[in-house]
């Protein structure tokens, strides 16, 4: 029995089973609470696929305006500076595959799965028609920051309202079901993207988030982003050799959309 049919369905064991690489989507929706979270999340997969001809979508949630330790800053200029540093990031992950990115524009920090947001989120899966969704995992244990449990939600309840025709017919537009959704962050993944080769591709793409150096990279130098790449490319190492590739990038799979 499938985890999303009515019922009792077979839980969850302690080792789940890993699948690995979907087949290239024709195209991909990143849900991120605020601009970078995609690229930390899924940087790498979604690179490896705008490469084989996937056409890769962003809809980040938030302005992003508090993402910054001065406490002088002019936060509409960081706003503006954050919405051109996520487009820039886009298209370093995916070319000519880079599609649309989307900014809902709520108040970084003040996120919630409101019912017109989950509207607002589903009429963009309409509008875009992915394949593969992918978001932040909302049931990760312990997690402090709201705006990444409000995201992840929004991302699943969406899907339910943009696949079934009775939610928001307001909208005027075709319902939509994706075929698998993707979670980061997970406490328990269960599938493996081989990004061996998509690595370096990843860091250059969060490189384009200037203004998150200090606050989120620890890296206002040369020698600290230096450290800020080690980082990430050990991560993904090890993650890798676990799965017996050189580096990966994991999730909770769903495909029972």
């Amino acid at each position: 029995m499938a985890a999303n049919e009515p019922g009792q369905p077979v839980p969850d064991t302690l080792t789940p089973t890993i699948s690995h690489d979907l087949a290239t989507p024709v195209s991909a929706l990143a849900i991120g609470a605020h601009p970078d979270d995609v690229e930390f999340g899924a940087g790498a997969t979604l690179a490896k696929w705008a490469a084989a001809g996937c056409v890769v979508h962003h809809l980040v949630c938030t302005d992003g305006s508090k993402g910054t330790w001065d406490v002088d800053a002019d936060t509409a200029a960081l706003v503006t500076r954050r919405q051109a540093e996520q487009r820039a990031a886009a298209r370093r992950l995916s070319g000519s595959n880079a599609g649309e990115v989307v900014f809902l524009g709520e108040v970084d920090g003040e996120l919630e799965s409101t019912l017109a947001l989950r509207s607002a989120v589903a009429k963009v899966i309409r509008e875009l028609r992915p394949q593969v969704v992918l978001g932040h995992d909302p049931w990760k244990r312990y997690r402090l920051h709201p705006d990444h449990r409000h995201a992840g939600l929004l991302a699943c309840d969406a899907i339910v309202a943009a696949r079934d025709p009775h939610f928001f017919r307001e909208h005027g537009i075709a319902h939509h079901r994706p075929d698998t959704l993707l979670l980061w962050e997970a406490d328990v993944a269960d599938h493996v993207e081989d990004v061996s080769g998509f690595v370096d591709t990843k860091l250059h793409a969060l490189e384009a988030h200037e203004s998150q150096f200090e606050s989120t990279m620890k890296a206002t130098d040369e020698s600290q982003l230096a450290s800020f790449r080690d980082r990430v490319r050990a991560r993904l190492a090890g993650l890798g050799a676990a799965h017996g590739v050189a580096a990966a990038e994991v999730f909770k799979l769903i495909g029972d959309l």
